[in-house]
């Protein structure tokens, strides 16, 4: 009964809810947009919805490894000497911090290298489409 106390009170403590803030005038941009001539002021491009996704998995890899550190640090604060619990703590400790780092290793090659390649490669398909004049 205790664990699933337990089990339960972190899971509602991790748990996203959505935050209901005060509108401070995100309505009078799309108004002013509409009455400029703009209809379709709320379309989003693959990009974004690419990035939202991106992010959106990152957070919830972020909440696996820290239930996973909460949960080896119980582990091993339980194990009272146990040498078996104590290396299971720590084989989970290790296996979410090389998780974290291979995650984190990946958006960096991500956010920071394919933008580099991309602006590379429209540089020179650019620079082959643009005419030559002959004097």
């Amino acid at each position: 009964m205790k664990k699933i106390f337990v089990f339960l009170a972190l899971f509602c403590c991790f748990v996203a809810l959505p935050v209901y803030a005060i509108d401070l005038g995100a309505g009078l941009v799309a108004d002013t947009a509409e009455k400029a001539g703009y209809e379709n002021v709320n379309d989003i491009s693959l990009a974004e919805n690419v990035g939202y996704m991106i992010r959106l998995l990152l957070s919830f890899v972020g909440t696996i490894f820290l239930v996973l550190m909460v949960y080896a640090g119980y582990l091993w604060m339980t194990a009272r000497g146990d040498e078996g619990k104590v290396d299971k703590a720590m084989d989970i400790i290790k296996a979410a911090i090389i998780g974290l780092i291979i995650t984190v290793g990946a958006y960096s090659i991500t956010a920071f290298v394919v933008p580099k390649i991309v602006a590379r490669s429209a540089a020179s398909s650019n620079a082959s489409q643009t005419p030559q004049l002959n004097p």
